[in-house]
């Protein structure tokens, strides 16, 4: 197989390195410039028409796509460590958690990415002022997620999950596009820190 990889500070591949990491899977990489948009090209066009990254392309020349996807792939690949879950409740609390890193804090942190960042002005249909309007929603959810983390030693069960995965690359999109976490939440930034100690988090 061979996963379409971007480099840092791209979040969306790195969530599947992470998750690789933490299973012990090297994936065969081939990395793409996001700026020099060898995303859009025909031959990658021809492996992802969405020209998003990543990808996986399996030995038959099937391509997986979506990030989660490519995780949930690997899971069933390699079952341990149980990154989605084990048990019925286990698996709903990850999934339940992991909706709430990519919709609560994920959405409005692409809001002001794709509307207010200047890497993205050359995009059409920006609106500064709705990008701006998102910015006390990240706000928001990091209060959110700081209340939900207090003693709690990882967000959706009682080891690392996929869930924190997805709120750890959130967190530092959100930093690299100037939002870092505010210093009155303590929780959310032990957590941050701990997970961000794991040897994975630097896949």
């Amino acid at each position: 197989m061979l996963f379409f990889n971007s480099p840092n500070p791209a979040p969306n591949p790195r969530r599947v390195r992470i998750f690789a990491a933490e299973k012990g899977i090297a994936l065969p990489m081939r990395d793409l410039s996001i700026p020099a948009r060898e995303h859009k090209s025909e031959e990658f066009l021809a492996i992802n028409p969405r020209g998003q990254i990543p990808a996986l392309q399996l030995d038959d020349g099937t391509v997986i796509a979506e990030s989660v996807a490519i995780c949930r792939y690997l899971e069933a690949l390699h079952p341990e460590p149980p990154l989605f879950g084990t048990g019925a409740l286990e698996q709903a609390q990850v999934e339940m958690w992991s909706r709430r890193a990519e919709q609560v804090l994920g959405t409005p942190v692409s809001a002001v990415w794709v509307h207010t960042h200047a890497f993205t002005a050359p995009l059409p249909g920006r609106n500064a002022e709705w990008g701006e309007a998102n910015r006390p929603r990240v706000d928001d959810a990091m209060r959110f997620f700081d209340a939900s983390l207090a003693g709690r030693e990882f967000l959706a069960a009682d080891h690392c999950t996929i869930a924190d995965i997805l709120l750890l690359t959130t967190i530092d999109f959100a930093g690299f596009i100037g939002i870092p976490i505010p210093e009155d939440l303590p929780s959310l930034r032990a957590w941050h820190a701990r997970v961000s100690a794991r040897p994975s988090a630097a896949a």
